[in-house]
């Protein structure tokens, strides 16, 4: 009786030893499982994806912020354009449509111009070819009448030679104004009557603030009662 109880003992303990070992088998089967690796997969992919989205907002709020500018009046920058001659590329050092400019522009794209014969045929001869396409710098090649934001001493050279092409002012960048004359942009420009009204809005403002400041530096004389 004592050899068959001890031979009983001994099997349970060899059945709960097995009972045990496959429960931990069953355990690890299921962390291996192809749909708990599919979630995983998946919860992966949504982290990547929410850093990538968080990547772009960083990326769109520094372009923003390095293509922003004011034009040669003193007011936002306008598009000079998206769409150059319906190639679907847009002018601009950042190819964004705007002649903004930055640190890496070192020729200092920032005259929105509307291309002629002449001045293409001009620039051409002076080593500068704005007629032939370079896609690989996603240029489409200018036409008469395309709008391209043109390199402000290229624009100069042009004036000094006769041969400059007309612009838009509320389209060009003001760091122009460190090249070229307020007054000389004046003179070619396409949108002169919506500049002048702009100015004179602007000078409004600035008299209307002085007359502001004038009461309130008189005021500073009284004595408040």
């Amino acid at each position: 009786c004592g050899i068959i109880l001890h031979l009983l003992f001994e099997m349970m303990q060899l059945i709960h030893t097995l009972l045990l070992s496959l429960l931990i088998l069953t355990s690890k089967a299921a962390a291996w499982s192809p749909g708990f690796r599919l979630a995983r997969h998946h919860d992966r992919s949504l982290t990547h994806l929410m850093a990538v989205e968080e990547d772009d907002d960083d990326a769109a709020d520094v372009v923003e912020s390095k293509h922003s500018g004011y034009n040669v009046l003193g007011t936002e920058l306008s598009c000079c354009c998206s769409n150059v001659g319906g190639s679907g590329i847009g002018t601009g050092f950042y190819r964004n449509g705007f002649c903004a400019t930055g640190d890496n522009d070192l020729g200092r794209h920032t005259v929105c111009i509307s291309a002629t014969d002449e001045f293409l045929e001009y620039s051409k001869s002076v080593g500068n070819d704005l007629s032939t396409p370079m896609p690989e710098y996603s240029f489409p090649g200018l036409n008469e009448g395309d709008i391209w934001c043109l390199c402000a001493q290229r624009w100069a050279q042009a004036y000094n030679a006769g041969k400059a092409p007309k612009l838009f002012l509320q389209s060009t960048h003001e760091k122009t104004l460190d090249y070229i004359p307020l007054d000389v942009l004046k003179a070619f420009a396409i949108d002169a009557d919506e500049a002048n009204t702009v100015i004179d809005k602007l000078n409004l403002q600035r008299n209307h603030l002085d007359e502001l400041m004038s009461k309130g530096a008189a005021g500073d004389d009284d004595s408040f009662q």
